[in-house]
């Protein structure tokens, strides 16, 4: 299996295919660092001689923040916004939708399945009293 960016990238796969297994690279940044390393991309991984990997390795590293480094600046970001009391903040804070989605309906990822009609935790008419 080939390694990059700690990532064990699948050998069966196209090297296109395969890349996006990193976290912070999908199809189109895959095809562009292709592109720029001159590797073609319907070789399978596994056909890639240890040159082209190891040039496909250090572009990525040099020109794109990837897997930990780039989850660590997310966490950070979400932080900084948190502790300024931006409203993306507080809407991180109470673990609601942060980009402007509607929460009457439809917001039960970010919420979990809360259900907060009148109806739903009526008791039947047999059980009162």
């Amino acid at each position: 299996m080939a390694r990059i960016a700690g990532i064990n990238i699948p050998n069966e796969k196209r090297i296109e295919a395969s890349l996006p297994y990193i976290y912070g690279i999908g199809l189109t940044l895959s095809k562009k660092i292709l592109h720029s390393v001159k590797v073609d991309p319907d070789k399978r991984t596994k056909d890639l001689t240890e040159t082209e990997l190891n040039k496909i390795r250090e572009y990525i590293e040099k020109n794109y923040k990837v897997e930990g480094e780039l989850r660590q600046q997310i966490l950070l970001n979400i932080k900084r916004l948190k502790e300024i009391s931006a409203y993306r903040g507080i809407r991180h804070i109470k673990g609601l939708p942060v980009r402007g989605q509607r929460t009457k309906t439809n917001s039960r990822t970010r919420r979990g399945n809360v259900r907060k009609t009148a109806g739903s935790g009526r008791k039947s008419a047999a059980e009162k009293t």
